[in-house]
């Protein structure tokens, strides 16, 4: 056991921005609460998170795991040896490091290094992001010392003893941000007095949302509002073609957004795949939201946050296989609808879990102190 004081902690996970930004703000509250924690991050070895870490100034050691192939079984054997090959690695992770503790924030480059610290006896956090359990984090549950939830009804997959509900860790960024929506739209480039759409796919762009976008730039040159277009490294070359043949002064492509706190701030609505970090950012910022859920992760878990939004009269949602013919105008009708954005602003507000964070930091104290 290291001085309670300086714990040192592994967290694991990854894959996708919805698991990497959650990670990134645990390991900056612990390192809040104690300046001289130790912490290091194990991820899956070409995926995002190999990168946005050390960016974060955290280090990250990588696993050669992958995901299973669910449509080409026989792929499965390679999986299954970068599965032997991580679970050796991550016993040597341990040995060295001597953790007082491991969380997992989910995707499959939790499972090695979690199962590995529960078979050694190093206690475990599980944070689970979404209304639906992925498969990692259902298996893990069972040994795990605690499960940190975002979303009620969740004994169906976990231990009831084990719940925690602390909702999700946002980018504290986006929530400190003090810009009003004309400042914000002003140092973005944009007009500060119209209606704004952001229309944002994830960390990288999403297919759907964009042919939504580009087939109907005509009809939204044509309106009194503005549109700030995130299409992802996928989706420029598509949004600048499109912007060329149809010029339209109102609307504004990139790649990426930077200042993710300044674009939300500018937004009257926003357009959004329902990732569960995306949900919990939009929440804390009471945005009017519709929701595309990705038809492409597992047990179709975006369509299930969603609804538990949509339920509660807090969001709206169209169909990835609807989108291209009513999302711009499902959209339109929305910004141009002042009693129904208060609506919606009110009701997803209400849905916020504040002090994520800190609840999930305090969970990691109370399982160290044990």
């Amino acid at each position: 056991m290291n001085d309670n004081n300086s714990p040192k902690v592994i967290i694991s996970g990854g894959g996708t921005g919805g698991h990497i930004f959650p990670a990134l703000s645990i390991a900056t509250g612990i390192m809040r609460r104690y300046p001289q924690a130790k912490i290091l991050f194990v991820g899956a070895i070409g995926r995002m998170e190999m990168e946005k870490v050390p960016e974060a100034g955290f280090d990250i050691v990588g696993l050669p795991v992958m995901g299973f192939d669910r449509k080409h079984l026989l792929r499965n054997f390679k999986v299954l040896f970068c599965v032997y090959k991580s679970l050796r690695l991550a016993k040597k992770i341990l040995r060295e490091f001597n953790p007082d503790i491991a969380v997992g924030v989910g995707g499959y480059a939790s499972g090695p290094m979690l199962k590995v610290a529960q078979n050694v006896g190093v206690p475990t956090l599980i944070q689970e992001q979404n209304s639906y359990p992925g498969v990692t984090n259902k298996m893990l549950c069972a040994k795990a010392d605690a499960v940190c939830v975002a979303y009620h009804g969740l004994e169906k997959f976990f231990p009831a003893d084990k719940i925690v509900f602390t909702g999700n860790p946002v980018r504290q960024e986006l929530v400190e941000s003090e810009l009003s929506p004309q400042q914000a739209r002003l140092k973005l480039g944009l007009n500060p007095d119209l209606p704004t759409i952001l229309v944002v796919g994830g960390s990288l762009g999403a297919r759907t949302i964009n042919h939504s976008i580009g087939t109907h730039i005509t009809s939204l040159a044509k309106s009194n509002i503005q549109v700030l277009w995130q299409c992802g490294k996928q989706g420029i070359e598509y949004a600048d073609t499109m912007l060329k043949e149809n010029p339209a002064t109102n609307i504004k492509a990139s790649a990426f957004i930077y200042d993710m706190a300044a674009a939300y701030r500018a937004a009257s609505i926003v357009i959004s795949r329902a990732g569960a970090s995306s949900i919990s950012e939009l929440q804390l910022l009471g945005k009017p939201v519709i929701f595309v859920p990705s038809p492409n992760v597992a047990e179709d878990h975006q369509t299930h946050n969603a609804m538990a939004l949509v339920k509660n009269d807090a969001a709206i949602l169209v169909k990835d296989s609807d989108a291209q013919a009513s999302l711009v105008d499902v959209a339109l009708q929305l910004i141009n609808d002042n009693d129904r954005l208060l609506a919606l602003s009110e009701n997803i507000s209400k849905m916020a879990k504040n002090n994520a964070v800190d609840d999930i930091v305090d969970c990691i104290s109370r399982i160290i102190d044990k």
